[in-house]
């Protein structure tokens, strides 16, 4: 089943990071994704928005009008996309940093603490991992098995503490959709 999913932030939040490790991830579960990313003119701290279309046949354009899933890591994120989200979609927002209420009541709204819940295990970075968490725990898009196993690839050249701060963000995202 084709969903398509917007991931709107600032540029530093990790987000074009969070759209190519859902796509790839994805693709090893043998369905089909395109990533298409979007930059702001600012050089450093703009707008930063990518979309993933993950489907089970070939997906045609990478290009969507309305989102079925919308991670906002920020406020500016939000109020840009919001509206662009299909009826009965998951929104899932970074709590720490979007401060508007949430009005629309025909999608489905997960409020997460990321860069709090980053803070807290000393890992300031990891929030996009703990929005992923979020993610994978609320949809499935992606298997928490795969999603783990591309975390460790992707991590495995760094120090262990790095994957260990990575894991625990992925679990605490989990967690926290689950409330």
């Amino acid at each position: 089943m084709k969903k398509a999913i917007v991931i709107s932030g600032s540029g530093g939040q990790g987000v074009m990071s969070m759209g190519i490790m859902l796509a790839q991830t994805a693709v090893a579960q043998d369905k089909c994704a395109t990533y298409l990313p979007e930059y702001g003119p600012e050089q450093r701290g703009g707008s930063a928005k990518c979309t993933v279309v993950i489907d089970d046949v070939d997906i045609i354009s990478p290009l969507v009008k309305n989102c079925d899933i919308f991670l906002a890591l920020n406020e500016q994120g939000y109020k840009s996309f919001i509206n662009n989200m299909a009826a009965g979609g998951v929104l899932i927002y970074n709590s720490s940093r979007v401060t508007s209420k949430i009005a629309r009541t025909d999608i489905t709204a997960v409020a997460v603490p990321a860069d709090e819940i980053a803070n807290s295990i000393e890992s300031p970075k990891a929030a996009n991992i703990v929005m992923l968490g979020a993610l994978i725990e609320k949809t499935g898009i992606v298997s928490l098995e795969a999603f783990s196993a591309h975390l460790e690839q992707k991590f495995a050249s760094k120090k262990p503490i790095v994957m260990e701060k990575n894991r625990l963000a992925l679990q605490k995202g989990i967690e926290c959709a689950k409330k």
